[in-house]
């Protein structure tokens, strides 16, 4: 059943992007692609993203440009790269809500502790 409420809310949070995005009501600056509305978490805050922030997105059905915009507002430098990883090595299992798969996945480019938990902090599964 979360599954299909996450789903709901992707394809409201789509929607509601494209709908933004089709009437010019951008907020961003300096040219950067609008940001998408993040999704709310259905479930429990993992305490380790440092922006304070409950809503994340779906790490798999958001688009990456949906993951990058998260990305963005969790402050994780690069955000546009970093979404393109997650995306690459989708699916993730919806019973690991730490996404431990996904961060294996990103070590191998280093990123650092703060960047993985922040990458990680904006994402559910």
């Amino acid at each position: 059943m979360k599954t299909i409420h996450r789903l709901a809310w992707t394809c409201t949070a789509a929607v509601l992007a494209l709908a933004l995005a089709a009437c010019g009501g951008s907020t961003t600056t300096n040219g950067s692609a609008p940001a998408a509305a993040p999704t709310s978490s259905t479930g429990s805050s993992n305490g380790t993203g440092s922006s304070g922030s409950a809503t994340t997105v779906s790490a798999n059905t958001a688009s990456e440009e949906e993951i990058a915009a998260a990305l963005e507002s969790a402050g994780v430098s690069n955000a546009q790269k970093w979404a393109h990883e997650v995306v690459e090595y989708r699916p993730y299992p919806a019973d690991d809500p730490n996404l431990s798969g996904l961060r294996d996945k990103l070590a191998k480019y280093n990123p650092g502790q703060e960047t993985t938990d922040k990458i990680v902090s904006a994402l559910a599964p």
